[in-house]
């Protein structure tokens, strides 16, 4: 914005002052009130243009729209203006500077305004101090906000209102100094004020993040004493505190109190007490909870069938959960794609890999946008399933749909390949990762090592890990390493879980298992009858040299001719040997 002021107005140039100016400032100041800031900065430049001289009001409401935009640059070049122009800047000019290098976070020129406004002989107003209070609380200085309230009681007239002090107590309480919000809260109570919800709810959120949620719960009894009904708020800062130290019956404890409070528990409570009682496989816990959310008349959402769905899905119960499922799109409720990664994640975990694509595509037709998760989950299946050629098809599914794979889904394709006893597409895999900019982990070089290693190739294992080595610039050499540690089995997953009247969860709920002995013997029998093939895969997104087929007399891998076509495994040997792979 130009400020620079020549002005060509008659009237301007005389001191009398311009109807123009007048009646333009009066609708920037309307503006203002209509919430219209940037309409605001419009008028003074058509002003400017216009040749007018703006009045010391107008630079002053310019400043106003200014820091409503969050827009600090141009303060000094208003200051200067305003100087240049000769005109003497009054209490509400000063007001207005301190407020926007306040918000802008300079207090340090914040308070070099107010003692220059002192200077010129006015006093500073209940605003101006708050501005300046609230400046050093949000710059996390609120000892200096505490000196201002003390310079304020020197003054007559002007003294902090309550929601200043509920700022401070507020930034003390960011600052996890619960003492000195209390001594704030003295201050409060000195000055005359009372102390309401918000104030007490700051202090109780300070305790439930240090994890002393008991002594959060005890702030409702300072509230009654000093006659502040806990609300809504208050409740869910004690059980969302409860919940986060893993004290889930303490929870439900409350919100029976929350009854003689005169308090309605909300959704959001209730899922968390649900989730709370599930990861301690409480299913007594869930059902109490159940029956609390139907005497509150509080419905279940998404959410609530979710994490019902998940405890049936992780002990192996896909029919009862697929009932649930059924259920919440009856209710009319709308299915996630979380809701769908549940159940093709129970689908894959029951070797049924087949359904979890249904899901896939019944996501893609109903118009949902399928991510990551679910990509990879399907991949997952069909690898554990020893089905690399659906694997690699779901996967370029992925990124037709523009879905970038991630470090899991090229994990479980290594591993896919790994069981298929194909190590060297597990090893292309890692050129593919550079392709879509995904970077391999120790775990992945590990995976990769292991996929040879289980061929009886332990020379190859060891130039993979080699590799880690050679990146680290480690001093030992590989053989430190011992191949029989490679193995990665697939991770437990920390599952959840939920219920209803239909919705009861299963007493025990089992974490994730390893690949069975059935998905293994499938990969095998798979891979026993198939072609070795040392192909690129024949998705369009890998476009890489086309390596070496063998004849369907034996799984035989010649290393130098599958390495000669793979431009990432490292020089070339001249011999060429001959495993057989059982």
């Amino acid at each position: 914005m130009d400020l620079q002021n020549q002005s060509h107005c008659s009237i301007c140039m005389t001191k009398d002052s311009c109807p123009t100016v007048r009646s333009q400032t009066k609708l920037m100041n309307i503006l203002i009130d209509r919430r219209n800031p940037q309409a605001v900065q419009s008028i003074f430049d058509s002003l400017i243009e216009g040749g007018h001289k703006p009045s010391l009001i107008t630079y002053t409401i310019l400043l106003a729209a200014l820091t409503i935009q969050k827009n600090f640059s141009s303060i000094h070049s208003i200051i200067s203006q305003v100087e240049e122009n000769g005109l003497k800047p009054d209490l509400i000019f000063f007001k207005a500077v301190i407020k926007a290098f306040s918000k802008c976070g300079n207090i340090e020129e914040a308070m070099e305004t107010f003692w220059k406004m002192r200077e010129s002989g006015l006093k500073p107003t209940t605003s101006i101090y708050i501005s300046l209070i609230r400046g050093y609380a949000t710059a996390g200085k609120p000892e200096e906000s505490l000196r201002l309230i003390d310079l304020m009681s020197l003054e007559r007239n002007v003294k902090p209102d309550l929601r200043t002090y509920n700022f401070l107590v507020r930034a003390w309480c960011k600052k996890k100094n619960k003492a000195e919000a209390w001594n704030v809260v003295n201050k409060m109570i000195a000055s005359g004020m009372q102390p309401e919800a918000f104030t007490y709810n700051a202090i109780a959120t300070a305790y439930s993040q240090n994890e002393e949620t008991d002594q959060a719960e005890g702030m409702i009894l300072e509230m009654q004493k000093n006659g502040v009904q806990p609300n809504e708020f208050t409740c869910s800062i004690v059980v969302s505190g409860y919940h986060k130290e893993g004290r889930t019956k303490e929870a439900l404890r409350f919100v029976y109190r929350m009854k003689d409070l005169g308090i309605c528990p909300n959704l959001v409570m209730f899922n968390s007490l649900i989730k709370g009682f599930v990861d301690t496989m409480d299913r007594d816990g869930v059902n109490e909870v159940l029956s609390l959310m139907e005497e509150f008349r509080v419905k279940p959402d998404v959410i609530t069938f979710s994490t019902i769905m998940n405890a049936w899905s992780s002990a192996g119960f896909m029919g009862k959960c697929r009932e649930i499922f059924d259920d919440m799109v009856k209710a009319g409720i709308q299915p996630d794609i979380y809701t769908y990664s549940i159940l093709a994640k129970g689908y894959v975990r029951a070797q049924e890999p087949e359904k979890a694509e249904e899901l896939l595509t019944i996501v893609i037709k109903s118009g949902s946008h399928p991510n990551d998760v679910i990509f990879t989950t399907v991949i997952n299946g069909w690898c554990r399933a020893g089905r690399m050629d659906y694997a690699i098809k779901i996967f370029d599914q992925m990124c037709e749909y523009g879905v970038s794979p991630n470090l899991k889904t090229f994990e479980a394709l290594i591993r896919g390949y790994s069981e298929a006893k194909q190590p060297w597409k597990a090893e292309e895999l890692l050129q593919v990762m550079e392709e879509y900019e995904v970077h391999p982990e120790k775990s992945t070089i590990f995976l990769v090592a292991e996929a040879w290693h289980a061929t009886g190739l332990t020379k190859e294992a060891y130039r993979i890990l080699g590799t880690v080595h050679s990146k680290e610039q480690e001093t030992e050499t590989t053989k430190d390493i011992p191949i029989g540690s490679l193995k990665k089995p697939y991770n437990k997953q920390t599952t959840t879980a939920f219920n209803s009247n239909l919705l009861q969860i299963p007493s025990v709920v089992t974490g994730d298992e390893k690949w069975s002995a059935l998905s293994l013997k499938k990969g095998r029998m798979v891979q026993r009858d198939a072609h070795l093939d040392c192909s690129r895969f024949t998705t369009k997104s890998m476009r890489l040299p086309l390596g070496c087929k063998f004849g369907a007399r034996g799984p035989i891998v010649c290393r130098k001719q599958c390495q000669g076509q793979l431009g990432i495994y490292g020089q070339l040997t001249h011999s060429c040997k001959v495993v057989f792979l059982n």
